[in-house]
């Protein structure tokens, strides 16, 4: 039985005018580490600091397979998803029960 959950996850900058998707097997941990900006990168550059949309799976390889499908999407497609779920775009990375 595995008890491990995946995550694909979107974070904005605090004016959600950047976004950035990822995955994770651990998303307080990584949400902690963009928001301490502690990996060089994008997310550190454009300030990105803000979780407003998560996904959770079972498998790494359907939370792969998700996070590449959310990458090709337009801004405006990804706005409108966040939008169903988090109309605000309130940061829920204190919200997080896994």
């Amino acid at each position: 039985m595995q008890d491990k959950q995946y995550c694909v996850y979107i974070m904005m900058n605090k004016w959600d005018t950047t976004s950035y998707i990822g995955m994770t097997s651990v998303l307080p941990a990584r949400t902690a580490q963009h928001k301490a900006k502690a990996v060089e990168g994008f997310t550190k550059k454009y300030n990105i600091n803000k979780l407003v949309y998560y996904e959770v799976y079972e498998t790494a390889y359907d939370a792969i397979a998700r996070e590449k499908q959310l990458k090709r999407w337009s801004r405006k497609k990804k706005v409108d998803l966040i939008k169903k779920v988090n109309p605000n775009f309130k940061d829920l990375s204190q919200d997080w029960k896994g």
